[in-house]
């Protein structure tokens, strides 16, 4: 059945890629969704993961409303202009919008599934900052963590040090950080090189085990990257390759260091760790080390992701 994972995203086009690769191996068994403010609005979140659900044929895995705002107490921003006027690019769900508020219900889940359930967050952090919060020994069992979020010693995306899922609530970033015990960190450093180009998705359109990579990367390359990142060759997908590390932690090169994620003025959401080479590293308030990611196998990524994509071998 694969390992079982419950997934925190703000569904976006690449929360939505990642939920296209999870859907198409067996390696990985999506068991909850938590939908989540951040590249659109909650309730267009839950519409979004509703819709992908039916198209998939997997409407009965259970959907919880997550967060509507930070922890900061602000009106979220939306990005309408990167993934579209509905999040998912040039598709309109069709669906109504609905509130959804059974938060509490992810409680059980993660009582049912403890030691052997992954949590994979590839929005803002304030549903999993509040679980952290509420539930700090429940949040013990849990195996793993797999985090997309944060810029190490590397550019940022919403501000020059910033990404954005950091970045949106730095309060419950720093808050995850703290409490998490061992999480895998995947930054700008590595999604960013994740590149899926125009080539790639007209060939996996052309196999037709998914007909949604195509119109969402071309709507997000052609309408986004293409202009906004001068001489980048296709779409970084962040989340698709933070869920499929989950199964592929070989692709990676990780750094252990405990990190703080700042929260005031033009450093709000850098993410801070500690580089130096000492045998006395920074701890940070006595936190718990995480693994970074520093380093992707681009050939790995391509091989793994085209081959899911497509049912061939490469």
């Amino acid at each position: 059945m694969g390992k079982k994972v419950l997934f925190f995203g703000d569904v976006g086009i690449d929360d939505a890629i990642a939920l296209v690769y999870a859907r198409l191996t067996e390696d990985i068994n999506i068991i909850g969704i938590v939908a989540d403010y951040g590249n659109v609005s909650k309730k267009e979140t839950t519409r979004n993961v509703r819709f992908l659900l039916k198209r998939s044929g997997k409407e009965y895995i259970k959907v919880y409303g997550g967060a509507e705002k930070p922890m900061t107490g602000e009106i979220p921003t939306y990005y309408l202009d990167i993934h579209g006027p509905f999040g998912l690019g040039p598709i309109d769900p069709g669906l109504k919008l609905e509130n959804l508020e059974n938060f509490y219900e992810v409680i059980k889940l993660i009582e049912q599934y403890k030691d052997e359930l992954i949590i994979v967050n590839t929005g803002r952090l304030t549903s999993l900052a509040t679980l952290f919060i509420l539930y700090e020994d429940l949040m013990k069992t849990v195996n793993s963590y797999y985090i997309m979020g944060g810029a190490f010693l590397y550019p940022g995306n919403v501000t020059p040090i910033a990404e954005a899922n950091f970045h949106g609530d730095p309060i419950a970033a720093n808050i995850v950080m703290k409490y998490a015990k061992g999480a895998y960190i995947f930054p700008l450093n590595v999604t960013q090189n994740a590149i899926v180009t125009p080539a790639m998705a007209n060939y996996i359109h052309s196999k037709g085990k998914t007909d949604l990579v195509k119109p969402l990367l071309d709507y997000y390359y052609f309408n986004f990257y293409q202009k906004q990142v001068p001489g980048i060759k296709g779409s970084p997908v962040h989340d698709a390759v933070t869920l499929m590390a989950v199964i592929r932690s070989d692709l990676f090169k990780f750094y252990q260091s405990a990190v703080v994620i700042d929260s005031t003025g033009v450093a709000r959401g850098q993410s801070i760790a500690d580089f130096r080479v000492t045998n006395t590293p920074e701890k940070f308030d006595g936190r718990e080390q995480q693994h970074i990611a520093i380093g992707l196998d681009y050939e790995g990524f391509y091989k793994d992701f085209m081959s899911i994509m497509t049912g061939e071998k490469f």
